[in-house]
């Protein structure tokens, strides 16, 4: 990774969303919901709470976790889009 996040920021790639339907039908890139879901490409060392100390980060490098909707702000590296987000957005760890 080329980006080092700040803070409680974590990286994210969205996963690929399925191209058919399960009965076959090819669905156009104009009627695709974009996927709740993603991979940790790399995390901030954590937040500081009001006393100063370091929050450590619940999430790590490789978790594969859901999101908000409308979570983070999508940038392009490498020519490939991530999201960049806050820990707050993201919703659970997938197992």
């Amino acid at each position: 990774m080329k980006i080092r996040p700040l803070n409680d920021r974590v990286v994210v790639k969205r996963v690929e969303e399925e191209q058919k339907t399960a009965g076959g039908i090819i669905i156009p890139d104009t009627a695709k919901e974009k996927p709740q879901e993603g991979k940790v490409l790399a995390v901030g060392p954590g937040r500081r709470d009001d006393k100063g100390k370091l929050v450590p980060m619940d999430v790590k490098v490789g978790d594969r976790v859901l999101f908000s909707k409308y979570a983070g702000s999508e940038i392009k590296i490498d020519g490939k889009e991530h999201i960049v987000m806050r820990e707050d957005d993201i919703l659970g760890i997938l197992n």
